[in-house]
């Protein structure tokens, strides 16, 4: 149905812990993601992506279980550090963990400024990022609702990023600033887009 491109799939390491970070234009992302990847990518996802009632609600749980999305509350009071330490356990599991460091899906199209959950997760784990971009989704699903429309996507992927020289400074918010916008620097050269430098939630809330 998407007709996926998939550019650089041999930068990702095909054992160990692997990160991989990029952008998130629509919900589709999630569900395009996992089939262009040999190996199983384990995800953040929303509780109620498996918790839905009827048809509908049983086709999520069963699809979303399956590429490896792990439900969490993450609008709760402890929502993203049960999501960071969920993702820590996955890597410490020599497993492939997806994250979008922007933390919500772009308002407008354009690349947000990074949150630094990917900063903490690489530094702590040891494990390589791998930045990716989505390019195309936003045009088969607008808005990221309603049923996407057939159409091809192209997803990139980059070269291993690691972070060894700062091992042991996970708690240090300047070297998390600088991981996370080394990160974002790869993932807007991959995808194209234009760069704002303010979070995504606050773009959406003005």
């Amino acid at each position: 149905m998407f007709r996926p491109q998939v550019e650089g799939a041999e930068n990702i390491p095909g054992t160990g812990p692997v990160i991989l970070a990029g952008n998130h234009v629509t919900f589709i992302d999630s569900i395009v993601l996992p089939i262009v990847c040999d190996r199983q990518v384990s995800f953040i996802g929303k509780d109620e992506y498996v918790t839905g009632k009827g048809l509908k609600g049983r086709l999520m749980a069963w699809f979303f279980t399956g590429v490896g999305m792990v439900p969490v509350d993450r609008d709760g009071a402890n929502g993203g550090v049960a999501a960071l330490m969920t993702g820590r356990r996955i890597l410490e599991d020599g497993r492939m963990f997806g994250i979008y460091p922007e933390g919500t899906r772009s308002p407008d199209g354009r690349l947000y400024r990074g949150r630094t959950g990917v900063a903490r997760l690489t530094l702590m784990t040891g494990a390589p990022v791998v930045p990716f971009a989505m390019v195309g989704t936003d045009k088969l699903q607008p808005g990221g609702a309603g049923m996407p429309r057939p159409g091809k996507v192209t997803v990139r992927f980059g070269e291993p990023m690691e972070f060894s020289r700062y091992e042991g400074m996970d708690r240090d918010r300047y070297v998390l600033r600088a991981v996370t916008d080394s990160v974002m620097a790869e993932v807007m050269r991959l995808s194209g887009q234009e760069y704002v430098d303010m979070y995504a939630t606050k773009a959406k809330a003005a």
